[in-house]
């Protein structure tokens, strides 16, 4: 299955949550809420390029499978991990204590991110 494509966030749960679980301050935290950020996603084989992009943010992760990279997190922290792929439909993995799953199903992707008992959900469509 090829992951490419642009999606945008449909709906989140827990946003505030999860924010404050990994440290965001709670101006950002207010600030990023209610926007509806666009993920554009290049998969050549198993090297992936994420770009996210969140009103004036824009965060560019590249990784392949199985090997350790070096990404940007949310909070602007940079971060070490190496991705797997799950079956034909899903990345995973885990880092500073978060694990996150990400499944595409058609034009959905769902991600998820947990850390502790404080579960992250946000869903988007291809545009």
């Amino acid at each position: 299955m090829n992951f490419s494509g642009k999606y945008q966030v449909q709906t989140q749960e827990n946003y505030e949550a999860f924010m404050k679980a990994v440290g965001m301050p709670d101006d950002i935290i207010q600030k990023g809420k209610d926007i509806k950020g666009v993920s554009e996603i290049v998969q050549n084989g198993k090297h992936f390029k994420f770009i996210i992009t969140a009103g004036s943010k824009v965060i560019q992760n590249e990784f392949t499978l199985g090997e350790e990279c070096e990404m940007e997190f949310m909070t602007g922290e940079k971060i070490k991990a190496v991705v797997q792929q799950e079956g034909d439909n899903k990345l995973v993995t885990t880092f500073k204590g978060i694990k996150s799953v990400t499944e595409f199903n058609g034009d959905t992707v769902t991600s998820t991110m947990t850390k502790g008992d404080v579960v992250f959900k946000r869903v988007s469509k291809r545009i």
